[in-house]
């Protein structure tokens, strides 16, 4: 047998826990103590404002190779990182539609860390959790208990599952096998022109391509038009192509619209579709007691999209694939090599959850769903959701009584689209005026909404997807957007 190598009996073994556990104890407090102080306060401080020339030079710093203290480090991420957040927790935050976190939920998050575990698979509690909250997304929505889900990223990915579960249930062949070339006559999904753009990034990672996509137009609403979609899946089955799957949307990213989602199922059933919603918007209006009818025939679709840290409020990042199906969710991705076999008994006998979906490793994302779901109750985020739709009809009543401000789309829930608009503006200028209020309204701390284009007009977008934002918030910004137009409106020439 071989001598030991002597720096094996010389070398001091190392490790990352720290040398003095009462030293990270008592800068875990303060830690904590200003996470407190940081949301208790959030309030009083800019939604966003500019990073100074100093901070951005400090993310362009070399990289560490001798260590620091952590008293230190902290320092350095409390005075950059905590200080020029995005704004998304700020109570006037309305700018892309994304939840505003909790507390409960981060602390979820902390935790999850600490425990460290893998969600790819296996039999620990981190495991148990994370099929609890799924089943708990499928009563939330009316899906069968027997029904398929997985946590994923976002909405994006979540809606790449289902969509992908899609292809692989109507190609007519064996996709995993045989692949996407292999597809006797071409895939044809539906979705209406208001369709997020994360549909079409799937098409394309999916191999069929943006073509493959048909945006059917929509009605007055920006609903999809039910019998424009029937004439489109027909006029595709005459040119030899297969229809596959029609998307419904529950909550347009630009204006809210719901899709008429029992007709949209009803018709994938007569045309043996998929019935596929995107519901990382308006999913969970399911859940609300005033709103849910808007959402009826969600609980009808063969796979759904949602955002827990939407409405949920969870603090970034979780989505949630549902899939009706489970056989063909777990066929779709389900890969077994011998280092990820089950067993009897022991840590592998558990469920395996990368079986459904693109990640081996996956992080533990459902603590802090769980966490804040326990700690509020399902009715408490259902009345929040109301809040959140009652607060957009005001504030598009407010905008309707200013003769100055007009609505540029019905609003549908909680996203409102406006602008700015002096008598006798033309488009051209109206578009340069509304993009200044927009940005001196978030340069200036005060709000921040973003701007979209809808029925081909320039407008404001305001997405009050927020627990904390209160209707007073909203009679600030229409008291500033007035005082910004006026201010930023062109002066008259006088004596041309």
């Amino acid at each position: 047998m071989d001598a030991m190598p002597k720096s094996f009996g010389t070398t001091a073994e190392e490790t990352l826990d720290p040398v003095n556990w009462a030293d990270i104890q008592a800068l875990s407090h303060r830690v904590i103590d200003d996470a407190v102080d940081y949301l208790r306060d959030v309030r009083d401080r800019p939604v966003w404002r500019e990073m100074p020339a100093e901070v951005r030079d400090f993310f362009a710093t070399p990289l560490p190779r001798s260590p620091a203290p952590l008293a230190a480090v902290y320092g350095e991420v409390s005075r950059t990182v905590m200080s020029y957040p995005m704004g998304n927790i700020h109570p006037r935050f309305w700018s892309w539609y994304m939840g505003s976190s909790n507390f409960t939920g981060a602390l979820g998050d902390f935790l999850a860390a600490i425990q460290g575990s893998n969600l790819g698979g296996g039999n620990h509690a981190a495991g148990l959790m994370d099929s609890q909250v799924v089943d708990w997304c499928k009563e939330m929505l009316g899906f069968p208990a027997s029904a398929s889900g997985t946590l994923v990223s976002g909405g994006s990915m979540a809606n790449i599952i289902g969509l992908t579960v899609a292809r692989n249930a109507k190609a007519g062949i064996d996709v995993r096998e045989e692949g996407v070339a292999a597809i006797d006559k071409p895939l044809r999904f539906y979705g209406s022109d208001q369709l997020h753009s994360c549909h079409r990034k799937a098409m394309e990672a999916l191999g069929l391509g943006n073509r493959a996509l048909r945006r059917i137009p929509t009605d007055g609403g920006l609903r999809i038009d039910i019998a424009a979609l029937r004439a489109a899946i027909a006029e595709d089955r005459a040119a030899g192509f297969r229809p596959a799957c029609v998307i419904g949307t529950a909550g347009t990213v630009n204006t809210g619209a719901i899709d008429d989602l029992q007709a949209l199922a009803k018709l994938a059933h007569e045309e043996d579709l998929w019935f596929h919603v995107d519901g990382c918007i308006g999913a969970l209006i399911a859940i609300s007691p005033e709103n849910a009818h808007r959402v009826k025939g969600i609980e009808w679709a063969d796979s759904i999209a949602l955002d827990p840290h939407k409405w949920l409020h969870a603090p970034f990042e979780v989505g949630c694939a549902l899939v009706r199906d489970a056989s063909a969710h777990r066929k779709t991705f389900a890969v077994t090599p011998e280092y990820l076999e089950s067993t009897p008994r022991g840590l592998a006998s558990g469920q395996w959850l990368h079986d459904y979906g693109l990640q081996t490793s996956r992080g533990f994302r459902a603590l802090k769903v769980w966490m804040a779901l326990r700690e509020h109750g399902i009715e408490k985020f259902g009345r929040l959701i109301d809040q959140n739709i009652a607060q957009g009809h005001y504030l598009s009543a407010l905008i309707e009584a200013e003769p100055m401000l007009e609505l540029t789309a019905p609003t549908n829930i909680n996203i409102v689209c406006f602008r700015y608009r002096p008598i006798g503006m033309a488009d051209g200028e109206l578009k340069a005026l509304n993009t200044e209020i927009m940005l001196r309204l978030q340069e200036e701390g005060i709000a921040a909404i973003s701007d979209t284009t809808v029925h081909g007009q320039h407008c404001l977008r305001v997405a009050i997807n927020n627990h904390r934002t209160r209707r007073e918030d909203l009679d600030m910004l229409v008291e500033q957007t007035l005082r910004l137009g006026v201010l930023l409106e062109p002066s008259p020439q006088v004596g041309v």
